[in-house]
């Protein structure tokens, strides 16, 4: 008797060993952003405002690039949207910590972002652009003459044009603020010789300026990028839900039609925004 239960306890151990192995190698349940989404009516998206991705109108309301990617993007779900404006220094922790579902926000896919953040196929390809102060740099035509300590870049924090910045003018004294008209205006008063900023917002800006600022390099961007949505780890489903709305609406020409109409040039929309945004 005393062998029959040694046996059946040992048995016992087994068991527990066996199936504590085999819910150890189970993968955990993903969140289900879309099912989400879809029950609670609504798709609450991450932006922030900068021209010409998004803009306040002179009525408060939110236009711009992005806002109309988000709201095709909601309607096609079949679910309203929800834009929760956020400072780009911080809004990838708010991602993280579920304050909104997604990021629309011209977010440029880099190697270092992609450790946190799962990114779609790229929706948009911008670039970098510089524009730069006509008394302080009017005789500047290469990257060299602006890669030099005395020169004073600005840019957004925590934003793509302020790690080009570095990487293209790491010689140059770089000088960051929360957001691009801050930084802009720091070229117009002749506090900085330049600044980077997405294409095309430094061209547009300085159609304003015209004896103050110019457009570096004759236009040309300095770098190209690609955007792409940003959703939290873990959720394929989205991740490919996401993608290949993308891909649709690339294939249609929605997506090029409505990046032009923001993109090239101001003519649809310049009336309903201030320039300093």
């Amino acid at each position: 008797m005393k062998l029959t239960r040694i046996l059946k306890a040992k048995a016992a151990m087994a068991l527990v060993a066996v199936f504590g192995v085999v819910a150890t190698s189970l993968p955990a349940v993903a969140d289900d952003l879309i099912a989400d989404i879809q029950k609670r009516g609504t798709l609450k998206v991450g932006m922030s405002t900068f021209v010409p991705w998004a803009m306040r109108d002179k009525q408060g309301g939110l236009i711009g690039f992005e806002i109309d990617v988000a709201t095709k993007l909601a309607a096609d779900m079949g679910v309203e949207v929800e834009f929760v404006p956020t400072a780009w220094s911080g809004i990838i922790p708010s991602l993280l910590a579920k304050k909104f579902d997604v990021i629309i926000g011209g977010m440029s896919i880099t190697p270092q972002r992609n450790l946190t953040v799962n990114f779609t196929t790229p929706y948009a390809h911008s670039g970098q652009m510089m524009a730069a102060n006509t008394k302080l740099a009017g005789n500047y035509t290469t990257i060299a003459d602006y890669n030099q300590a005395s020169v004073t870049i600005a840019c957004r924090r925590g934003a793509t044009p302020c790690k080009a910045a570095q990487k293209l003018f790491p010689k140059s004294t770089l000088r960051q603020f929360d957001d691009d008209a801050q930084a802009f205006q720091e070229v117009v008063n002749g506090n900085a010789h330049a600044m980077v900023s997405s294409a095309p917002k430094p061209r547009f800006w300085s159609e304003a300026y015209p004896n103050e600022v110019f457009v570096a390099f004759d236009g040309e961007n300095l770098t190209r990028g690609n955007e792409g949505f940003a959703l939290r780890k873990g959720d394929s489903d989205a991740l490919n839900f996401f993608s290949n709305w993308i891909v649709v609406n690339t294939s249609s020409g929605w997506l090029k039609d409505r990046h032009d109409f923001w993109f090239k040039n101001r003519s649809g929309w310049k009336d309903m925004v201030k320039l300093e945004q």
